[in-house]
């Protein structure tokens, strides 16, 4: 069992992998958690998914980052103490925590579960936030994390631990386009890029029952594409794919963070096509609105999910048997396994071992 050192009323410090500045390597060091107060779970964490957005924000590329940072928003562990008004949870309950760590819990979108948007202040983000007591947020590369038991999620049995953590963000942030935009039967379904994001989204549109397409710069990661679900597979760096394919999708979810050329991807839209943006590039991008007029087309993002559609998803992957494919990793691996991230030299997601840290 990790280490965690009470400091009475004020929290406890923990063990944690920080980014001391924005660019610099990550390191071990020490942050304090707060005391458990009376809606809180305390959670031994388990495992930690690594995210491409824990890269871009310690790195600072969509700016506004608050140092030192602790990323993590893929969080998978064990209650350990719960406090004196939690009612749904218990010590030993197996629990996730995703983006999200709180909201205002009062505006009509967090008391229509979409949490996600809220309107009075914007969602408490798990880490490179700030929380409504003025402190900084930190997030899963660490040993505990203190959570209200609200934004805590529950982990089936069916899963363990190591491949349900990426389900919280990788996961959710796949599942919400494809639930909201009607992903099933009868439906064509394309998703561009196969990372830790595209490789969910394949999986899950194959299992909601839809016709599924990967769309990749090049057919490297084919077998793997067919592997996880999908019916067929193209280059994107082949113009005739473009070509091919023009009019053919009701849906195309993009999980890359990249600019993508917005105009020949809206002509592979049917009429009433809609293209949902899950990845979020940091450099602007651009297109022509005739690719919408032309078809009635829809051009869309999805940010993850609320917390019970969250909570449907956990469920889904279990009585479908759904989780990510990873590599875990010890958490002195970080920096490298950043790098390998960019490099797009992981299947499909890191997960750091937190009894490492």
């Amino acid at each position: 069992m990790s280490t965690i050192a009470t400091t009475g009323t004020t929290g406890s410090t923990v063990p944690a992998y920080a980014a001391p500045a924005a660019n610099a390597p990550l390191e071990r060091t020490t942050i304090q958690r707060r005391a458990v107060r009376e809606h809180d779970v305390l959670i031994e964490i388990k495992y930690a998914g690594i995210c491409h957005s824990d890269i871009h924000q310690a790195r600072n590329g969509w700016g506004e980052g608050i140092f030192p940072m602790v990323p993590g928003h893929e969080i998978a562990g064990v209650v350990t103490e719960v406090g004196p008004g939690v009612t749904r949870f218990a010590v030993g309950d197996r629990v996730g925590v995703g983006c999200m760590v709180d909201s205002c819990r009062e505006c009509d979108n967090c008391k229509a579960g979409l949490q996600q948007y809220c309107t009075g202040g914007g969602a408490v983000m798990t880490y490179n936030g700030v929380g409504k007591d003025g402190e900084p947020t930190y997030g899963g590369y660490s040993t505990h994390i203190v959570v209200d038991e609200e934004f805590t999620l529950r982990i089936p049995d069916g899963l363990s631990l190591d491949v349900a953590a990426p389900l919280l963000c990788a996961g959710i942030t796949t599942y919400s386009p494809l639930r909201h935009w009607n992903a099933g039967p009868g439906k064509k379904v394309a998703v561009v890029g196969l990372g830790g994001l595209g490789h969910m989204a394949v999986r899950f549109a194959a299992a909601m029952g839809a016709e599924v397409t990967v769309l990749s710069q090049s057919l490297k990661k084919m077998d793997d594409g067919l592997r996880l679900g999908a019916q067929h597979y193209y280059a994107t760096s082949d113009d005739g794919t473009f070509e091919a394919l023009a009019g053919t999708f009701d849906l195309i979810v993009s999980t890359v963070s990249a600019p993508l050329p917005l105009d020949k991807f809206l002509a592979l839209l049917k009429a009433d096509g809609a293209m949902a943006n899950v990845g979020a590039p940091e450099e602007p991008v651009s297109l022509n609105l005739f690719s919408l007029l032309a078809g009635r087309k829809s051009l869309a993002g999805s940010a993850i999910g609320g917390i019970p559609e969250t909570q449907e998803m956990l469920d889904f992957c279990a009585e479908h048997d759904l989780g990510a494919e990873i590599e875990v990793i010890p958490a002195d691996q970080v920096n490298e396994a950043y790098e390998r991230v960019l490099a797009s030299d992981v299947r499909y997601r890191f997960v750091i071992d937190a009894a490492t840290i």
